[in-house]
């Protein structure tokens, strides 16, 4: 395993167009959020070998982060924004903890188990973003934040549905799955139709958190926060226009839908 080659991939990955909203200080520091976040993923998902051995690896380099000096690339970019803003290392041992999840667990029995799990894998990106805003002491602000990440995620795994299985994994609670009689995730059906209908009410229902947060931030900051959750209602239309087809594609709004849900207010 070349850890480092896997660093650089992660460093040199597209940065989220809801940065343009945020001021220039703050963007170098949101693509190291970023570039953490797309390390651990593909550590957890893509390294051939150990993958339990690299996470544990990358918190060694996160600790270095708060003891020393890490060696890896993206760590060296996160540290100085780890101490500009004192970021506490339990987001970013969550984010590897979700990963080490991913080695062990293959599905969830209910919605609570999933949105435990998004505990780990969601929240922490949120509640960072919010720590570089040093707004990460709003208690009502911290829960927005939480919904509207945990919504992303469960977008995510609608879109995803045919890449999961392939690597093992389902992420549409058991429970859900036998509410619709879904039996089979490798094919369409009706009942599966149902049941990723039923599921992306529930994500937007989550990611109408949003607007909380772009409220109470306000101004650019705001709307930028703001159009997160937007990008993620704007997944879930391009979902439905697809006719909830997740095997032929993986539906996601135009360049056009995300520049006019940038526009939005």
């Amino acid at each position: 395993m070349d850890v480092s080659s896997v660093a650089r991939r992660a460093r040199a990955e597209n940065f989220p167009v809801a940065s343009v909203l945020f001021p220039r200080r703050l963007r170098p520091h949101l693509r190291a959020l970023y570039g953490f976040a797309r390390l651990v993923d593909i550590l957890g998902d893509e390294v051939e070998g150990d993958r339990n051995a690299a996470l544990d690896e990358l918190e060694r380099e996160v600790e270095a982060c708060y003891r020393s000096e890490p060696t890896w690339p993206v760590l060296r970019a996160l540290a100085p924004t780890i101490h500009e803003f004192s970021l506490p290392r339990g987001p970013f041992l969550r984010l590897i903890e979700a990963n080490r999840l991913d080695q062990r667990i293959s599905e969830y029995e209910t919605w609570g188990d999933l949105r435990e799990y998004c505990r780990h894998s969601a929240e922490p990106v949120g509640r960072l973003v919010l720590g570089l805003l040093r707004l990460d002491r709003d208690v009502e602000l911290l829960a927005a934040s939480d919904d509207v990440c945990t919504g992303l995620q469960l977008v995510n795994f609608l879109q995803d549905v045919p890449r999961d299985l392939e690597l093992g994994r389902i992420y549409l609670p058991r429970e859900d799955r036998g509410r619709f009689g879904v039996t089979e995730l490798d094919c369409p059906s009706p009942e599966l139709l149902e049941l990723l209908r039923f599921e992306a009410v529930r994500a937007r229902g989550l990611l109408a958190a949003g607007q909380l947060l772009q409220e109470r931030i306000g101004g650019r900051i705001g709307r930028g926060v703001g159009l997160f959750a937007r990008g993620g209602a704007a997944a879930l239309d391009a979902l439905e226009s697809a006719h909830w087809d997740v095997f032929t594609q993986r539906p996601r709004p135009s360049r056009t839908r995300l520049a006019l849900a940038a526009l939005a207010r």
